[in-house]
């Protein structure tokens, strides 16, 4: 059984990780506010506890890890949203609900055990507000209940900030009501014209952090093994929970661990609007990327470090997997994964390592059963959707272009080592002519289309 060693977000290191109960590891990881597609930089957190879930999976079976991941269907923007285009929210709910599910799917995420709504939570919300009030820890003021942070004296742990620091960095809301300014809302009161729904504090709804606290007590318990999230969430909204849960049912635990996933870049810029980077998962796929390469490029970067999407990865990550899909056609996949494969995720989720080892792999295959096992560890990686069929005709045609010019490319190199330098630059100079790109480094020679590039010359080489 492979030794996990996870990084602990809430104690700073890298520890062994033994679950509570190893019938039931139990992981929760904040999803999606339905309001509109999800972009790029919400699918990572996705990607990266997809691949967790699976090591788990793979680890305690099956059978024995319950995720439960989120659905926010109670929110501001989804008002907002609704107002705008005039339907009605739960009709925009269910849409964005099931468009986050399609997407995702297509990234190859499995479905979590549990995938919750918050509406469907809050008498359980209620509930645990009440608990806080009759604790101490909560106040009403103006038809709101707020959570007294000073009241906690654990506050800001997670994140290391005093409150001091965490005023000066926050947009603090300051209303009259609220004793601190850093008291947070649990439940605020609605308007005939918002979802809102009867509660000892009059008609309302929840704020945004009670939900997850609420969801993973009743779905988890007080005490569960991996919290999970964009290191965003780290504050306020993983700050709150810990106070909320924490205040709410001191008997427990809550999160043993806290795993939060860094931020993505565009080409090397922050994602934004404004920049015109912006994009979503599903601009995409609709483009024709396939899901597995959004996946491989996620993969390729530690889910702790910043990651920067280019079209330049994005071309590279679709001609290995397409040179991997080609040589695995028809093997069978009923193998284990490749063991050092598990053992680097065992080691803090290090898919580079990972796939770098796999690209070793396919170097070395030699017998069917290296195939059949190389292509049960891409399935176990979640590398084993099928491409949409127009996506896979493109790519086969680009993909022969590419082995066209690798080969030749590998006969200059030949040639260059037997010092045949004549046979070198005639072939050089043929590809060339075909709006090829040569290069010819330390580490080999590269081939690459140019913007000349004409199939039919590069086809008529020899």
């Amino acid at each position: 059984m492979a030794d996990i060693q996870l990084y602990n977000s809430k104690t700073r290191t890298t520890e062994r990780f033994d679950p509570i109960d190893r019938n039931n590891v139990r992981m929760y990881v904040c999803g999606p506010t339905v309001y509109d597609r999800a972009h790029l930089g919400n699918a990572r957190p996705v990607v990266v506890f997809d691949v967790l879930f699976r090591l788990l999976r793979h680890v305690y079976g099956e059978d024995h890890v319950t995720y439960v991941r989120n659905f926010t269907d109670v929110d501001d923007k989804i008002n907002a949203r609704a107002r705008e285009s005039g339907r009605d929210i739960s009709e925009i709910t269910s849409e964005t609900t099931q468009w986050f599910l399609d997407d995702m799917r297509a990234l190859g995420a499995l479905d979590p055990t549990q995938m919750p709504r918050a509406t469907g939570f809050i008498p359980q919300m209620i509930e645990m507000i009440e608990r806080l009030i009759a604790k101490g820890h909560a106040y009403e003021a103006e038809g709101h209940v707020l959570f007294d942070v000073k009241s906690y004296t654990d506050y800001g742990k997670l994140s290391g900030r005093s409150l001091d620091d965490m005023i000066a960095g926050a947009r603090v809301e300051v209303a009259p009501y609220k004793r601190d300014p850093m008291d947070f809302v649990l439940w605020k009161p609605s308007t005939d014209d918002l979802p809102g729904w009867d509660s000892p504090w009059g008609r309302g709804r929840p704020g945004w952090h009670i939900e997850c606290s609420a969801m993973s007590y009743d779905l988890l318990g007080d005490s569960f093994d991996i919290h999970g999230g964009g290191n965003d969430l780290t504050f306020p909204h993983h700050e709150n929970e810990i106070a909320q849960s924490c205040c709410a049912h001191p008997e427990g635990q809550f999160a043993r661990f806290w795993m939060h996933n860094e931020m993505l870049q565009v080409e090397g810029k922050k994602m934004s609007k404004s920049l015109g980077n912006f994009f979503t998962v599903r601009d995409l796929l609709d483009q024709g990327i396939p899901g597995e390469v959004i996946r491989f490029i996620f993969l390729s970067t530690h889910y702790r470090k910043p990651m920067d999407w280019t079209e330049k990865k994005a071309e590279e990550a679709r001609d290995t997997l397409w040179k991997w899909r080609k040589a695995t056609e028809g093997a069978v996949t009923a193998f284990r994964p490749d063991r050092e494969v598990v053992e680097a995720l065992a080691r803090d989720l290090n898919t580079p390592l990972a796939l770098s080892i796999l690209h070793q792999r396919f170097k070395e295959a030699k017998s069917g059963e290296d195939i059949n096992r190389f292509r049960s560890t891409l399935d176990f990686l979640g590398f084993g959707k099928e491409w949409p069929s127009g996506v896979t005709v493109a790519v086969e045609k680009a993909y022969g272009h590419a082995a066209k010019m690798q080969e030749i490319a590998d006969q200059i190199e030949a040639a260059r080592s037997a010092k045949d330098f004549a046979t070198s630059d005639r072939l050089r100079d043929a590809l060339i002519a075909a709006g090829v790109e040569v290069k010819i480094t330390k580490e080999g020679v590269i081939a690459e289309a140019g913007p000349a590039f004409d199939p039919a010359k590069l086809e008529a080489l020899k």
